[in-house]
């Protein structure tokens, strides 16, 4: 008799768990449809994603690290090298509304393309600059842009056009730094994030040598 009620009892429970489990998946956002993502390395992942999140049509953006051999690696362990892996940002957007031509562009006019030893004040291998791609088509319109942007600064543009890896994003204190409140203390003393962030971003030169390179053309310098 215990036994029956006990079974009894059981049921009405795993029914209103699995009610409660649909309702939960169904609250999920789901994926923008047609959403699709590029990934690239500019330097400092900070700068990058800040610049990316400002343009329309863009969805956000994330910090992180790929290109190289160490899983799941630690910022630490990408600066120091060894990893192979790029500072990189994944870049989320809406094709219908921004185009990834537009994007790349506005990418080659937002580095200096021609410096293979890494970006501005930020030197070493994992602040160099690249493109990461997933199949032919994206292939290809990577190579259009690195043409043009080459042919604009009558320069040679080593940034390399790679293949696209596994993507691992940075840790959380690296997202959104650029708009954070949290107290850092820093070599311009403490500061919040995002007064840090604008003060690294003047002190390394980045938007002076942009500016420099590109002048008007460059879409980000001031930002």
């Amino acid at each position: 008799m215990t036994r029956t009620v006990y079974h009894d009892c059981i049921k009405p429970i795993l029914l209103f768990g699995l009610i409660v489990f649909v309702a939960l998946l169904r609250a999920q956002p789901a994926p923008a449809a047609g959403t699709e993502t590029l990934t690239v390395a500019g330097g400092c992942f900070w700068c990058v994603e800040s610049d990316f999140e400002s343009v329309p049509g863009v969805i956000g953006a994330v910090s992180g690290y790929t290109g190289g051999t160490t899983a799941s690696p630690t910022y630490g362990q990408v600066t120091k090298g060894g990893t192979g892996h790029y500072e990189a940002v994944q870049i989320s957007f809406d094709p219908a509304r921004v185009s990834r031509e537009t994007l790349l562009n506005m990418f080659f006019r937002s580095v200096d393309p021609t410096d293979a030893g890494g970006q501005f004040c930020d030197r070493g291998d994992s602040y160099r600059t690249a493109i990461f791609v997933s199949n032919t088509g994206e292939k290809a319109q990577a190579e259009a842009a690195k043409a043009n942007a080459q042919a604009a600064l009558n320069q040679t543009v080593v940034t390399p056009i790679l293949q696209q890896s596994t993507f691992y994003p940075a840790e959380a204190y690296h997202q959104d730094y650029y708009k954070g409140e949290k107290l850092v203390f820093t070599r311009f003393g403490p500061k919040r994030q995002k007064n840090a962030y604008k003060a690294y971003r003047k002190a390394c030169g980045r938007d002076a040598r942009v500016k420099q390179l590109w002048g008007s053309a460059a879409p980000f310098t001031g930002s």
